[in-house]
């Protein structure tokens, strides 16, 4: 027991800022990646006498990550449906709202470009999106990225080229609507 309780701080004092940057990428809200991380951690450390060391610890505790970004923004998503239909919030805000875009990373003068560029991003299919965040925002290869995501690598590289070429087309009609406006 106390052993394991030693192997786990170890992980999290090890990927804690790993697991907070994908969050955050994935979200764009600095609270709702807190709230990530935390919920991640807690699932490392639950699930810790399950690991089968089929792989790194990084890549199961990316996988866990992605899951739980992904879990997260299903909950959203059927939280705001719901008020569509009639759940009254104190706080509007919090369902209508699809991303406050609190990314610390940007800078005031670029937050407007930065936060049309995530919008858009934020429309990609869910593995797209995935692979594509995990490549350029997080520097990832495509090998480990074919590992963290159970696919192989020429799945990754398609998913990566249709991801860039989907955000291709719908940065230009943005950038025209906005033009038009």
């Amino acid at each position: 027991m106390l052993e394991n309780q030693f192997h786990f701080e170890k992980l999290y004092h090890e990927y804690k800022i790993l697991v907070f940057n994908v969050a955050l990428n994935y979200i764009q809200n600095l609270e709702d990646a807190e709230e990530i991380t935390q919920d991640v951690f807690v699932k490392v450390y639950h699930s810790l006498h399950n690991f089968n060391q089929k792989s790194s610890f990084k890549t199961w505790i990316y996988r866990i990550t992605i899951n739980q970004c992904l879990d997260f923004i299903k909950q959203k998503n059927s939280q705001k449906r719901f008020f569509i239909f009639g759940k009254k919030s104190q706080n509007e805000k919090e369902y209508l709202n699809i991303s406050s875009f609190e990314h610390p990373g940007i800078m005031m003068e670029k937050k407007e470009d930065a936060q049309i560029l995530f919008e858009v991003i934020n429309t990609l299919i869910e593995n797209q999106k995935t692979a594509f965040l995990l490549s350029k925002l997080d520097g990832m290869s495509n090998p480990e990225i074919a590992e963290i995501m159970q696919v192989s690598i020429s799945s990754v590289e398609s998913l990566i080229f249709r991801a860039k070429n989907t955000l291709r087309e719908k940065l230009v009609l943005k950038l025209e609507i906005n033009r038009k406006k």
